[in-house]
């Protein structure tokens, strides 16, 4: 009887292998770990404030849904998520996606990480679903602990959407991961620019400023009216459009919208960081 070639097997996945191994390098480090324990304190922070603060905030005072803060702790994430999108996340996904490929050049590995069969295409795939692990992560990170505290400190119940719809507690997690997931895809085609960005230097820090700094300038054009006709073509447009998933029946359509805008970054920028980087010196 043949005994089955287990170290084919083993080398038939060379791609899975080298994911396993960005994920766990990427989730052992220090940073990764202070990064969302920095992201876990915007909804701690939040809540405790509203906790200790006596008066009752009027309706559409403050952040989106602070008001609801109060009614409902469920309403902690929600809040929490307003808040961060415009800096928080995307300065912690800037620091990531970054790092990806200028981080591995200037520590040295970059030649050895390319041995066979490890490609160039196979690397920087395996370098976008890292950070796009990272930001289903932070993101989750945001809504879980926004609950917990919520939960916490406030009481729990149906939530009434901004329809006017109550939903119960239950379907009510389930628009916290629908939020979720748009968040996360929100941010893929943030990954795709420091992705492109990283592979044109070997200065992490440089790279990482760089994919910030232009999250920020995305949104501060996005807020000139000015430049209107610009918008719909901005990466940032749609990050703070998940107000149709709290809405019965919850409507999907901005969720599309924001996934082809999305898709269209990651197709452009991993072109260009393929295209820099398969003639790129890994050797200098």
């Amino acid at each position: 009887m043949s005994v089955p070639d287990t170290t084919v097997a083993r080398r038939s996945s060379p791609g899975l292998d080298l994911l396993g191994s960005e994920l766990s390098v990427l989730f052992s480090r220090r940073r990764t770990w202070a990064m969302l324990a920095a992201v876990a304190l915007i909804p701690i922070l939040l809540a405790v404030a509203v906790r200790l603060t006596a008066s009752e905030l009027d309706p559409g005072e403050g952040p989106p849904f602070l008001d609801r803060v109060t009614q409902n702790g469920l309403f902690v994430s929600f809040t929490a998520t307003v808040v961060a999108i415009p800096l928080f996340l995307p300065l912690t996904i800037g620091v990531v996606a970054g790092d990806t490929i200028a981080g591995e050049a200037g520590l040295g590995t970059l030649r050895y990480l390319l041995v066979s069969p490890a490609g160039r295409l196979r690397l920087l795939l395996v370098k976008f679903a890292g950070a796009a692990a990272f930001c289903l992560a932070a993101t989750l990170t945001l809504l879980v602990v926004g609950s917990l505290i919520g939960a916490l400190l406030f009481p729990v119940g149906p939530v009434t959407l901004l329809s006017g719809e109550t939903i119960g507690v239950a379907e009510s997690v389930w628009r916290s991961l629908l939020v979720a997931a748009y968040v996360t895809v929100s941010l893929l085609g943030l990954c795709a620019i420091g992705l492109f960005i990283s592979t044109l230097t070997s200065v992490p820090v440089g790279a990482m400023a760089a994919t910030v700094l232009l999250s920020v300038v995305s949104q501060i054009l996005g807020a000139l009216p000015q430049l209107e006709w610009l918008h719909p073509w901005l990466f940032t447009q749609h990050w703070l459009g998940f107000a149709g998933l709290l809405s019965q029946p919850a409507d999907l359509s901005e969720f599309g919208t924001n996934a082809l805008m999305q898709l269209g970054y990651i197709a452009v920028f991993f072109a260009l960081a393929y295209g820099r980087f398969a003639t790129k010196d890994v050797l200098s």
